[in-house]
């Protein structure tokens, strides 16, 4: 196989790798068919035992199976649909409808309702709609009765056979305390089931977005009660994601005991109706892409998981939810269980510190690191490092694009020489292989021994690119999906580093009044990345053959207006990595005394133009 040759597929197999990877990675796949993985019933979910009043209903969330348990119909009506002919009311209406008691915090507000008891109205006070700092804030959990309501709410639950009233999504509670929720000041509310039992909800929050709830079961009767407590996280309606196989969005949690880390695609469950699992510990929940909410039950407690989805007039209930194993309350006793819910941003540093303080196993994979999580997590905390230091996350991106360089310095310098000499004993191989054009053996023999005269390894020049490669990934799975490089701007007219470029080369950036089509949206940094890359390009050994010339002369096109898409962040990191390539590669040519061939395609463009020029003269 002669060099030339060997180049063109080794180009060919890396721009396969990456339209592959692009593919991959980066593109939602048609869904697959799912199988059930619902877990057998062990001693725990003994048949007739009920699960969370005001859940998403049937199936999913079996109602308990006494006198007083809401119907389906009521159930669901719960779970925030409005009934048939019922209008959706606009959010801050239907917050009216029940009495509430607000709450605050440094990162969030909102209130809960008395009705239920639910945690259902809550904004994000440290993050915006859009990059606007005036424009609204994010609002994660919205009342029932609103468009797609979405809340979370903790209760207890009880076999048939016990005859137990118990509180419900429609029960009115009584505040014990006054004045807002705060970090400061927690809140008590209490129902009387009139029958002997007094059940009471304690609502703490800290300065984040950690919600504690001790629920506690006075009983004066002369008989113990056996209840089972539970939690529930209810979403109405299917919300838009990404679309994107490297972030996921839907369904989530972590269980010890059955498989770890579980993520469950909206149109999965569709498929899939429910699925359950009994592990001790571990949390569950519904994520966004940068938000999500959890349950995060006590960690040494036994609970059944369960994820479940309802349709209902036209829109789909999720639910996630997890049943704790029973609690016995003394005759004339008293019984208490503390568990906690998030509800907010996936801030790596607070996800970190949760999981370290409160003991959640695993929390961090809340944030959808991905497959190369020991590179994509190092790097961010590398970024989140240098930009503390240099106060802006673009800046942090070419200090680690410098601070990489010099990590592999040595790797990449013995493959620029053995670039530069390959180029340099070019016309030696264009001799050889005309002198045996005809024998193609004795010309590779010929050339093997040319390599090993002048130390030259052909394929050493693909090692840079083969390197940046995994770090390319990484850092584009860090600017797609930690919420820290959110509106994280730049200089100039980078105010999103997270986002593509939004400038234009088809509408001179802006100079002209017309508003390109997404796939001609090709912006300053990816024009500059493509000028790099072809400047590097013809830093390395041309190849002899027409056709590889052209197909190695349109590549940095291609590439640019395959990263127009990309966030700009990444864009930066490959046009500053270029450039310190292309000064490194340079400085090692003029050492090894060859010149770079910049001006080749600037001469082979003007030849087109003089033939074309000609011809029309004629």
């Amino acid at each position: 196989m002669t060099d030339e040759n060997r180049n063109f597929i080794l180009a060919a197999v890396l721009c396969v790798a990456v339209l592959v990877g692009w593919q991959y990675f980066f593109v939602e796949p048609p869904a697959p068919a799912t199988q059930e993985t619902q877990q057998a019933a062990t001693p725990g979910d003994a048949a007739g035992q009920s699960t969370p009043a005001g859940a998403a209903g049937g199936s999913v969330t079996p109602v308990p199976d006494t006198g007083g348990a809401p119907q389906v119909d009521e159930q669901l009506g719960g779970a925030g649909v409005p009934a048939a002919g019922q209008p959706v009311l606009p959010r801050a209406i239907a917050l009216e409808q029940t009495p509430r008691i607000a709450f605050d915090s440094p990162s969030i507000d909102g209130s809960i309702s008395l009705v239920g008891g639910r945690i259902d109205d809550l904004q994000l006070k440290e993050y915006r709609q859009t990059v606007d700092p005036e424009s609204a804030e994010i609002v994660l959990l919205s009342p029932r009765g609103s468009d797609n309501p979405y809340y979370a709410e903790f209760g207890w639950t009880a076999p048939a056979s016990a005859n137990v009233a118990l509180p419900g999504s429609s029960t009115l509670w009584t505040r014990e305390t006054e004045g807002t929720l705060t970090p400061a000041n927690p809140v008590t509310l209490s129902w009387n089931n009139g029958a002997g039992l007094i059940f009471r909800k304690t609502i703490s929050i800290d300065d984040d977005y950690m919600f504690t709830i001790e629920q506690s079961v006075e009983n004066s009767t002369g008989a113990a009660v056996t209840l089972f407590p539970y939690g529930l996280v209810a979403r109405t309606g299917t919300p838009e994601t990404e679309g994107i196989w490297i972030l996921h969005e839907g369904l989530i949690g972590y269980f010890p005991d059955a498989d770890g880390l579980q993520e469950i695609d909206y149109d999965d469950l569709q498929e899939q109706g429910s699925v359950r699992a009994r592990t001790a510990g571990g949390w569950i929940g519904i994520t966004d892409k940068y938000w999500m909410t959890a349950l995060v039950p006590d960690q040494s407690a036994n609970s059944r998981m369960s994820f479940s989805d309802t349709p209902l007039r036209g829109q789909d209930v999720y639910q996630a939810d997890y049943l704790r194993d029973p609690i016995t309350v003394p005759a004339n006793g008293t019984a208490s269980i503390t568990d906690r819910l998030f509800a907010g941003a996936k801030v790596v540093r607070i996800i970190d510190a949760y999981e370290g303080a409160l003991g959640i196993d695993n929390f961090e994979l809340a944030i959808d690191w991905g497959w190369f999580y020991f590179i994509t997590k190092p790097l961010f905390l590398a970024l989140l490092y240098i930009q503390g230091i240099v106060g802006n996350f673009g800046v942090a991106i070419i200090v680690l694009t410098i601070l990489i360089k010099l990590a592999f310095f040595p790797l990449a310098n013995t493959s620029y020489v053995a670039m530069s000499k390959m180029k340099k004993v070019q016309p030696e191989m264009m001799k050889l292989r005309d002198r045996y054009k005809d024998d193609k053996q004795r010309q590779q023999q010929e050339l093997m021994e040319l390599y090993r005269r002048e130390k030259v390894n052909p394929l050493a020049g693909c090692l840079p690119i083969l390197i940046q490669i995994p770090v390319f990934f990484a850092l584009y799975k860090v600017l797609f999906v930690t919420i820290e490089m959110r509106h994280a701007p730049f200089f100039g007219w980078i105010e999103d580093l997270s986002a593509k470029d939004p400038t234009s080369l088809f509408n001179l950036f802006g100079l002209i009044p017309w508003d390109t089509p997404d796939f001609l949206t090709v912006g300053i940094w990816p024009v500059l990345m493509g000028i790099s890359m072809y400047l590097q390009m013809k830093m390395n050994p041309a190849p002899t053959d027409e056709i590889q010339q052209q197909i190695f002369r349109w590549m940095p096109v291609i590439f640019t207006f395959v990263l127009a898409t990309f966030p700009a962040g990444l864009v930066i990191y490959w046009t500053f990595n270029n450039a310190l390539s292309i000064l490194q590669q340079w400085v090692i040519m003029r050492r090894q005394g060859v010149s770079p061939e910049w001006g080749q395609d600037f001469e082979w463009l003007t030849k087109r133009f003089k033939s074309g020029s000609n011809t029309d003269a004629s």
